[in-house]
């Protein structure tokens, strides 16, 4: 095992989004292992744009410390351990950081439950991650999809957004997409199976979800925010659930889009509701068993893009704010055993 420690450290807090000015690649030493602790050799780093808020503020959970590591979900191999849960050689999951170690006492932290047609096991950060779980509880639980029901879902070639539409087909509701590209919106209807898919780089998102669904929808799962969440507003049926997953649109603005038909939630006596995962950490198993029934059935479908090397995080995260990830981004920065 090597004696040195890469780490990607925060170094200042973006004013909108993330730069590479905001980090220092550094050599630092080791983590120490206390009672209890056990030290974790990453092998695979997840990319999600809420890492961007971690950054900048408190949120729902503490904001990353100047000169800490970047805090993100990661899979990792045990490698010396104080810990009689977390037993060398054990992969787990867990918020581990942009790093090549990292020290836990096994707060949120899982075993990686390998599954032979799924290895190497970076589904964990995927489908059975943060994003599988977003998609199933916001549609179960916040939405209540139900069969027939007409569903929009934004940044739909997203990680959260593909699995959520593909849940709602599975449920039998009509499933139309926004995304941005002709390459994704054909990807997610002839792989995923939606329905439609509108293009927001080339078509009017308004227009063609009136020509689609002239009765209105029933419910929306917004992964952006700001414009396309004030006009679908409009466009809400009577009882109908807008779920909020995701802003990504104003994570780099210091000022929201101002919503201005919010009065359409009252006249449609509809609901909007927001979500964090990890209220539901203790059913992660419900979803877990649902979501790889589904998959081991081809029912549902994730899409990777995979790239290698620690030095490469920053320039990967970016492409979250610029359009260029397609399906889940995972950076692989060792060997897996």
């Amino acid at each position: 095992m090597s004696e040195e420690n890469r780490a990607w450290l925060l170094i200042s807090r973006p004013e909108s989004y993330f730069s590479k000015d905001n980090v220092k690649f550094e050599t630092i030493p080791l983590p120490e292992l206390s009672k209890g602790g056990f030290l974790v050799r990453n092998i695979w780093i997840s990319f999600d744009p809420t890492q961007l808020n971690w950054m900048k503020r408190d949120t729902y959970i503490e904001k990353i410390e100047i000169g800490d590591p970047v805090r993100s979900i990661n899979v990792g191999q045990v490698v010396k351990s104080n810990n009689s849960k977390f037993k060398v050689g054990d992969i787990v999951t867990g918020m581990f950081g942009w790093q090549d170690y990292s020290i836990s006492d096994g707060s949120y932290v899982d075993h990686v439950i390998p599954i032979p047609s799924l290895n190497p096991p970076w589904y964990s950060l995927s489908l059975f991650g943060i994003t599988g779980m977003s998609a199933y509880f916001g549609v179960k639980d916040i939405g209540r999809v139900k069969e027939g029901e007409r569903f929009v879902v934004s940044s739909a070639a997203g990680s959260v957004g593909s699995i959520a539409g593909q849940i709602c087909k599975i449920i039998g509701a009509r499933v139309v997409g926004i995304a941005g590209g002709q390459e994704k919106c054909k990807w997610v209807i002839n792989e995923l199976g939606f329905d439609d898919c509108i293009d927001y780089q080339s078509e009017n998102v308004s227009q063609r979800l009136s020509e689609i669904f002239p009765e209105g929808i029933d419910v929306y799962f917004d992964n952006v925010g700001g414009e396309i969440l004030d006009n679908i507003l409009t466009k809400i049926r009577m009882k109908g659930r807008i779920i909020l997953s995701g802003a990504i649109s104003s994570y780099g603005s210091q000022n929201f889009y101002p919503l201005r038909n919010y009065r359409f939630l009252t006249t449609r006596r509809a609901r909007m509701e927001g979500f964090i995962v990890t209220d539901y950490y203790e059913r992660f198993g419900e979803a877990y068993k649902q979501l790889r029934a589904w998959v081991t059935d081809g029912r549902i479908r994730q899409k990777e893009q995979l790239f290698r090397g620690l030095e490469r995080a920053p320039d990967i995260f970016m492409n979250l704010f610029t359009g260029k990830n397609f399906g889940k981004q995972i950076l692989q920065i060792t060997d897996y055993p």
